[in-house]
């Protein structure tokens, strides 16, 4: 009897380590299946904010285009998969990532503490900073003239983080006013229903390009940042495939031929 019972508690115990194998095993796979799962279904999607010029935004004939996009492109071509674009809503941007209704998030995205805990992200390749956009006529220069002013922000936004970190100049506003795109805060601010933007200053600028001589920038800003592609937790080898093309694109000259012809000059990080 007794023997018949060692017997059992040893059957138990090798299939109990089958199971852990199996289960480290699995583990282990997790990192690498997303590369070549993708790889096999031929694509990557990418999601974005379409109305986040000169990142990722639409053109005049409804075309997803911008300084992102074609950076993917290329990233796409030389994985030899196809690229599929996907707008979001930019405040769910890390539940659709999560919920893998996209593969990524590649439309000029923030590199946060807080955003680290629930993604990963590529080698930062823009630096930037979140700037103040007022009206040409506004005597709006720095932090302190916002005071009893209704500031405007893009919903989840790095503006909108750097603001709420300010506890002094968010205590002194008369009012945040949240908006899903920048495109509809700079047209309250030119309405005077706003008296500023947070924005980033590569986007705030290119806006400014197209309306001249309606805004400028005060001269505080609410600190630097950094742009980078946001991927799942666990998608190691994509992300490390993606930044190994990106270091061949920087080295072959093709990111400095995309950011010339959207910037004039050569913006990427080395």
């Amino acid at each position: 009897m007794k023997r018949k019972f060692k017997l059992y508690i040893l059957a138990i115990l090798m299939i109990a380590t089958l199971f852990v194998g199996c289960g480290t095993k699995e583990t282990s796979s997790d990192v690498d299946r997303s590369l070549e799962e993708m790889k096999e279904k031929g694509d990557f999607i990418l999601g974005l904010d379409d109305s986040f010029p000169p990142m990722g935004f639409r053109s005049e004939n409804g075309q997803v285009v911008g300084f992102d996009i074609d950076l993917a492109k290329e990233v796409a071509k030389r994985m030899d998969v196809e690229l599929k674009i996907q707008p979001i809503d930019w405040d769910a941007k890390v539940l659709n990532l999560n919920n893998e209704d996209i593969d990524l998030i590649w439309n000029g995205l923030t590199v946060t503490e807080e955003r680290k805990k629930q993604i990963d992200f590529s080698k930062p390749y823009i630096e930037s900073r979140q700037i103040i956009i007022v009206n040409s006529g506004s005597n709006i220069n720095t932090k302190q003239d916002l005071a009893d002013k209704i500031v405007a922000v893009q919903l989840e936004s790095t503006g909108q983080y750097a603001l709420y970190e300010d506890e002094k100049t968010v205590k002194s506003l008369k009012e945040v006013r949240k908006f899903s795109n920048f495109t509809e805060a700079l047209l309250d601010l030119k309405a005077e229903r706003v008296d500023a933007v947070i924005i980033d200053e590569i986007v705030g600028r290119y806006y400014m390009t197209k309306r001249p001589g309606v805004y400028k920038i005060a001269e505080e800003d609410f600190g630097k940042d950094a742009y980078a592609i946001g991927f799942r937790k666990g998608d190691q080898s994509f992300l490390e495939e993606v930044d190994k093309i990106l270091d061949e694109m920087r080295a072959d000259g093709t990111t400095a031929k995309i950011s010339k012809k959207w910037f004039d000059e050569d913006i990427v990080t080395k």
